[in-house]
Parts: C-alpha cells; structure tokens; sequence
C-alpha cells in the first residue's frame, strides 16, 4: 500500500539577512509549495566580508518563486540583480515609487560592485582567481523587468493562498510595510514585515500606518533603547552648525544618502533661508544619483503628506531653489573642491563608503574651518562609522587622512523611528499579536526594544540568529 503524503506543513520564515545587524535584509516564507523573499538586500560592511556573503545565497535562487520588496534602500534591494543572474526567475512586487527609485539605486549599485571588484583585484595576490563584480547593468535591467508595481491599499493574490498588501511605512519615498494572509493547514495565518519604519511628525513624507493584528510580527529595531531629537530641534541644530562654519569661512560637508536624506536636508536648508534663520548660501548636491532620485520624489508626489502638498502650491519646486545647485560631471564636482568661501556640499553614499563624497572628505578633513556633518546611520566597519567615533586619523581613498574638521552628528535626521516611536506603534498589539522577531538592530539596540515591548505586554519577542526559522 502506497504511503500517504505528508501533511502540509505550517508557514515558516528564515532569517538570512539583517538578522543581529542592519544591513542586507533578507527574510525567507514558506507556505504550501511557494517560497518567497521578503527584501533582498546587499550586506555593507569590509569589503571582503560583504563580497563573500552576497555572492552566495543560502538557498536554491531558482526555488524563489517571488521576491516582495518593502522600499529601495540598497539594504534591502541592492542584491535583487545578482539574485536575477542566479537563476530567479519570479516576479518583484513593490509600490510604484520603489520601482521608480530602485532603477535608480540599482543602476548606481552596479557601478559601485564593479569599483569595488577592482578595488579588491588590486589588493589580491597575482596567483589568487581575480574576482568579477556581483551583477552589471544588463542584470539591473533584467530585474528592473520583473518589477510589478502595486499602490498601497490594494490587496492583491500572489499565488492561491497568499495575499499581500502594501501599506504606508512613512521611511522613504514608495517605502512600504507588508501585509501577509497565508492560508496554511490549519487556517489562516497572518504574517506583517515592517520593512524599515519612518519617524512620525517628518517632513514630505507622510506618517506611517497603523499596524494590525497578527500571528507573526517581523519589525526592524534600528534604534532600540535611543530617543531622536524633535525634528524642530533638529532644524534648529543643523541651521547652528552651518551658521558658525560660514563664521569661520569653512563649507559643511554632508555624507547623505542619495535617496531620501538628500532630500531632506535640501527641504530644511530651504526652510532655514527662507525662514531668514540663516543667510542665501550656496548649496551644492554632488551626487548624480541624488539628482536622479530627486526627479522621482518629484513625480510621485502621491506620497507627500498634506504640510508638503500645501507648500508645493507656494513653492512649486521644493528641491530646487535658487540655493541649490545640483552638479552632474565629475570635471565640475573638481572644481567644487577648488572652490572659495563657505558652502554647503551634500554628497553621496551616506556611509562614506563610496562615490563623490570620498574626494570632498579627502579635500576637506584637514581643514579646521569645515564641518563634517553626519545625518544618518554609519553602520559597523564603514567610513562614516569611524568619523562618528571621531578618530583622529581616517583612511580615505587607500590614504591616511587627519581628522581636522569638526564632526557634528544630527541623529535627529533619522528616518527611523525610534525606540518610543516604535512602543507607540506596536503596543496596541501587544495582546493580539502571537510573535514578535525583530531584525534589523544591532544586537544591544534590538535586545533594549525586546525589553520595552515585554514591558508592555509582548510575551513572546526575540532576536533571531541569521538561519533560524520560525513557524508562523
């Protein structure tokens, strides 16, 4: 007699990526015979390590039969096109501003994997295998091809008995949190992944949506146990430090990412001037793919809240001003270097990992007069890490660098909530939500946001260890 077929099993997820750190978020969900990602993003850390671990994949990547994407940080989708050059083959689900800025993260992203190839081929023995870049721009463009773009609110059937909707996560432009009905063999699961959560009360963007009951909650604790700043004070902080660099005849330097801080400090610059709070001062955005981004928060003003929609009647171009000026050729990101007088220079990538910004940094470090002006996370072993450590002494472009300048850090520019922010959110939950995963935290600031929310009522909260699983 033929054996009977095993009972379907329960929905599980894995952890793989962002798992007791921050960058390269990638979940695993299984129900039925599926499998889909949740993100699939690029690990950033020593150059050696980060290869390594994005190149494999821990899984079977012709297995994937989707990828859900919560926004178009490269954290979270920077890996999508060497997934697509391993053989996935599925669709790429995110909301229409995420697809927008994703083609212009990920056609920066292939840049940035060939750089750094060369940049480790140089450092390898002769006799050592030279070592091949990630992905290329045909794979960006494979992926960019798999893109379906889904508004928030509309429920829609990834495969029979999945369904998923997007709502607003409030972090960047598109950025969403995922909602999950599973029908498994024992009824109806309910799984949300919080993607990265934004700060309520920040401008543009409007606040994230209210999270509903769940059987498994995954949440980002980025800023476990830390209180931001208000962003008023925080206004008034950056208006302060770029006040006494022109004082004193330096320029601001500002590691800013691309997409979505970028735009954010162009807005509070813009506010200061007009404001009167601080003098006309030029205003330099030197990074091509902050421009680009720029176009795109440009065209999806249908995630703008109403403070920013009612300003675009009086201002009907918010990020371009008479101030700012964005530079496109390298020939004039030189010259601004060679520039006299106080200046604000806002250049990418936001770690200090690569891009523009490395020449401003190697120029401007050594000089007294200038400020280095962090306004975002700087994740473990990167630039930007080291700066806020205020060493003494950085390593910039193979270089050794002194630390002159003044480095300010404005942790009240954070697009993630913070860790009252996130209680306030997830507490209504506390007696209808089965379990609570967080990821994306650094191990002492996930493990303080696991106290908080036990505080509150949470029974069952952990941090899992990357390749653990969990039934849903």
């Amino acid at each position: 007699m033929a054996k009977a077929p095993p009972p379907p099993a329960e929905p599980t997820v894995t952890f793989w990526g962002a798992a007791r750190t921050v960058t390269g978020s990638m979940h695993q969900l299984t129900t039925g015979n599926k499998t889909i990602l949740l993100d699939c993003g690029l690990f950033q850390g020593k150059r050696s390590e980060s290869y390594l671990r994005n190149r494999d994949f821990p899984f079977r990547t012709r297995d994937i039969d989707a990828v859900v994407l919560s926004h178009a940080h490269v954290d979270h989708c920077g890996n999508l096109p060497n997934l697509v050059r391993r053989g996935f083959a599925g669709p790429i689900y995110c909301t229409p501003a995420t697809r927008a800025l994703a083609a212009v993260m990920l056609g920066d992203a292939a840049k940035i994997q060939e750089e750094d190839a060369n940049y480790l081929n140089h450092k390898r023995a002769r006799h050592e295998p030279k070592i091949t870049p990630l992905f290329d721009a045909r794979d960006v463009f494979r992926t960019l091809t798999k893109m379906q773009a889904v508004r928030y609110g509309e429920r829609f059937t990834l495969s029979k008995g999945i369904e998923v909707t997007f709502a607003d996560a409030g972090h960047l432009l598109g950025s969403a949190t995922v909602h999950l009905r599973l029908e498994g063999p024992n009824g109806e699961r309910r799984v949300t992944f919080t993607g990265d959560v934004g700060r309520p009360g920040l401008p543009i963007l409007r606040d994230p949506e209210p999270i509903p009951a769940c059987d498994l909650l995954i949440s980002e604790s980025t800023y476990g146990g830390h209180t931001h700043e208000h962003v008023d004070e925080t206004a008034d902080k950056l208006g302060e430090v770029v006040r006494r660099t022109i004082e004193r005849g330096g320029r601001v330097i500002i590691p800013a990412f691309a997409v979505g801080r970028t735009q954010t400090v162009v807005y509070f610059l813009h506010q200061l001037i007009s404001s009167g709070k601080l003098p006309p001062i030029p205003i330099f955005v030197d990074s091509p793919m902050a421009n680009r981004a720029t176009e795109v928060f440009r065209a999806h003003t249908e995630c703008f809240d109403e403070e920013t929609l009612a300003l675009l009647n009086v201002h009907p171009d918010l990020f371009g001003e008479k101030h700012v000026r964005y530079v496109e050729t390298v020939n004039e990101s030189v010259k601004l270097n060679r520039r006299e007088g106080p200046c604000v220079v806002i250049s990418a990538s936001g770690m200090c990992e690569a891009g523009r910004i490395l020449h401003h940094l190697k120029h401007g470090l050594g000089d007294p007069r200038n400020t280095i002006l962090i306004a975002g996370y700087q994740a473990t072993d990167t630039l930007g890490r080291r700066l806020v450590e205020k060493r003494p002494e950085v390593r910039v472009l193979g270089r050794p660098c002194p630390v002159k300048a003044e480095v300010v850090v404005l942790n009240g520019l954070s697009s993630h909530a913070d860790h009252g922010d996130m209680l306030r959110m997830l507490g209504p939950l506390a007696a209808s939500t089965s379990r609570v995963r967080l990821v994306h935290g650094e191990p002492e600031r996930a493990t303080k946001l696991v106290d908080g929310l036990k505080e509150i009522g949470f029974a069952d909260v952990s941090i899992p260890e990357r390749g653990e699983t969990v039934v849903v």
